[in-house]
């Protein structure tokens, strides 16, 4: 896989580091767990979508775009990372959020990830849940580049062909890194929402060889959808990166468990494997995407998914901005809101 045949702007702090959770491996009794930090990716806080917006924001800039405009819930990491791009590269930034939760507390609906977004200099508009919020953007589009803008419009999660070829690029790293370590991986287990993730890893694991499987822990959809939509993006990724028939169906795994009562809304176990990381290991997650992911982790080793022997490496997709707007949640958890003896 030849990656610089592809326009792509170098923003993020890269490569990643691969460490050894230790205390969270003795805690849990299982395998021995690793994390890749691509919550350290740079750009805002960091996130998975930097990544993403490496190849997609240098497509914006060689079409010409002066205005990047793209759309995702309330506390959108995507729209976050989004937005410094822009501001980094001098770009306009409109953003459309959905309010996929319902939730009224103030923090939610203007700290967090909305905060920063204002802060990077972006605009945006709300929508209420429930509509096609792609074709929402393109309607705005529309309006501006009536008004003479020039719009580059990137869907929800960055995650189309050209913002997966971030993490088909990233399982390349991964496993160079494995390499030079010594490290057998034996599974990488990660949170998928959009899917665009979920669908450049296995991609890029597929090409190069690397026999790792690999886990989507759902955030949102039901198994189903959220496999059919990673599949879909797969095959879309594995033409444009010129390898195409890499991945077959059942090479997508997700699993949808942990998702409880909906996207954004978080679980019991999500704000139980958030307090975990952090007193354990001092590392922050959110309550959307990386502490569900965690929780599935977490479940499923207790479970023994995992033999005690395996080493599973868990990709952690950032988003712990989000941590601000989600005060609320965390409010009669005393296990969490008063410190440890």
């Amino acid at each position: 896989m030849h990656f610089s045949r592809f326009p792509r702007v170098h923003l993020a702090h890269l490569p990643t580091a691969l460490e050894p959770m230790d205390r969270l491996s003795k805690a849990l009794g299982g395998p021995r767990i690793w994390i890749k930090r691509d919550d350290c990716t740079g750009m805002s806080t960091g996130g998975n979508k930097t990544r993403k917006l490496e190849f997609l924001m240098a497509e914006a800039s060689a079409q010409g775009a002066d205005l990047v405009m793209t759309q995702g819930a309330t506390q959108s990491n995507h729209a976050r990372q989004t937005a410094a791009f822009a501001a980094r590269m001098g770009m306009a930034c409109h953003i459309l959020l959905e309010d996929r939760t319902g939730f009224k507390d103030p923090n939610y609906n203007n700290n967090g990830n909305v905060f920063l977004n204002y802060l990077h200099g972006a605009t945006a508009e709300m929508r209420p849940g429930g509509l096609d919020m792609n074709a929402e953007m393109e309607a705005v589009a529309e309006t501006f580049r009536a008004n003479g803008r020039s719009v580059y419009t990137i869907p929800g999660g960055g995650s189309n062909a050209t913002g997966a070829l971030g993490y088909a690029n990233a399982a390349m790293e991964i496993v160079q890194q494995a390499n030079a370590m010594g490290l057998r991986i034996d599974r990488i287990v990660h949170a998928t929402g959009s899917a665009g993730t979920q669908a450049g890893l296995v991609v890029g694991l597929k090409a190069i060889n690397a026999n790792i499987p690999l886990l989507g822990i759902g955030v949102r959809a039901p198994k189903p959808t959220q496999e059919e939509n990673v599949y879909n993006l797969a095959i879309a990724t594995a033409e444009k990166l010129g390898c195409p028939g890499v991945v077959s169906r059942d090479d997508i795994v997700a699993n949808t468990d942990y998702v409880g009562e909906g996207y954004g809304i978080p679980t019991p176990e999500c704000l139980q494997a958030i307090e975990m990381f952090a007193r354990l290991e001092g590392v922050l997650l959110d309550p959307v995407y990386s502490g569900k992911g965690a929780a599935g982790l977490i479940d499923l080793t207790r479970k023994g998914e995992f033999s005690h022997d395996e080493n599973v490496v868990f990709l952690h997709t950032g988003g712990a901005a989000a941590l601000f707007g989600y005060t609320h949640a965390f409010g009669d958890d005393t296990s969490i809101m008063q410190a440890a003896e």
